[in-house]
């Protein structure tokens, strides 16, 4: 009676384990579908050169699973601002002015509203084309995306949306990273010096804070202190206002030329403003001549 027991017992447990073994091979072996994101709420980051021209982007999906998928796997794509507004309200709660943006839809065209894995592959994408000319880099900007099933795919169900952010950048500053430069230089006649960051405008422009003024990040504070910095195809450097600083550029200092150049030295490149000129705020006018420099890879 005993040994019945236990051949029952033991052919029991034989049949539990190959169930389990079932269900966990089927977990293993199958191809859920992902948007490819980081973990930080979904987002995806694409940078792109201001160039006045169209850039090309990818949105792209992922199979997971042991092995490729034996036959082709489609997922839709819908645009959907639930995820960019539930990415404001966890970072940014009620303070409205600190939202971030969708991006217009005059900035991007997704050329295809499905994404396929071809079978055999582990990854798809689709094409965007983007416009980022004019986009300001004092704003976050994002388009919200949601996969769908097509054809019984199966989609995962946490990287089943995502926000793709467009950063801008040009070759004297990126919106991705702070490009944060050191002035040294005169301020009335003083030595002077500071850190400063700039901002990416255009293909040949950047935004930076005139002389020592502090920087603040509010529309109406950069319009009174901020200044442009417009390079020609001789790298020789028109200084204009931002929006109302009152700002007028000396052309006689051999020492400040308004110049921008690239230093190379023990190969380490350094990207250099020779600048020269004068501005003024509520009535006080201040001249300045400043070298303003970063480290470039």
């Amino acid at each position: 009676m005993k040994r019945n027991y236990i051949a029952i017992l033991a052919l029991t447990t034989a049949f539990a384990s190959c169930k389990d073994n079932e269900v966990f091979e089927k977990e293993m072996y199958k191809n859920e579908v992902a948007l490819i994101s980081s973990d930080y709420h979904n987002t995806f980051q694409e940078v792109v050169q201001l160039t006045g021209e169209e850039v090309i982007g990818y949105i792209a999906a992922s199979a997971g699973g042991t092995h490729a998928p034996e036959k082709d796997l489609v997922i839709g794509l819908e645009e959907d601002a639930t995820p960019l507004a539930e990415y404001n309200w966890s970072l940014y709660d009620a303070a409205e002015d600190l939202y971030a943006k969708l991006l217009p839809e005059s900035k991007y065209e997704i050329l295809d509203d499905k994404i396929v894995i071809k079978a055999g592959e582990l990854t798809g994408r689709t094409m965007i084309k983007l416009r980022p000319d004019g986009l300001s880099p004092d704003s976050a900007y994002f388009i919200g995306l949601k996969a769908t099933g097509i054809s019984g795919v199966e989609i995962k169900s946490k990287k089943s949306t995502m926000l793709y952010q467009v950063l801008i950048e040009n070759q004297y500053a990126s919106q991705a990273t702070n490009s944060m430069y050191s002035m040294v230089g005169l301020a009335n006649g003083l030595a002077t010096a500071a850190n400063k960051q700039l901002f990416p405008l255009t293909s040949n422009s950047v935004r930076m804070i005139a002389g020592n003024e502090t920087y603040v990040s509010k529309e109406v504070d950069l319009a009174k202190t901020s200044l442009i910095l417009e390079m020609d195809e001789f790298n020789n450097i028109t200084i204009k206002p931002y929006k109302d600083l009152q700002i007028v550029q000396l052309n006689n200092d051999p020492a400040y030329p308004n110049v921008f150049k690239v230093e190379e030295a023990f190969g380490i490149r350094t990207n250099v403003f020779l600048l020269s000129y004068e501005y003024t705020i509520g009535g006080v006018t201040n001249i300045m001549k400043e070298r303003v420099e970063m480290q470039v890879k």
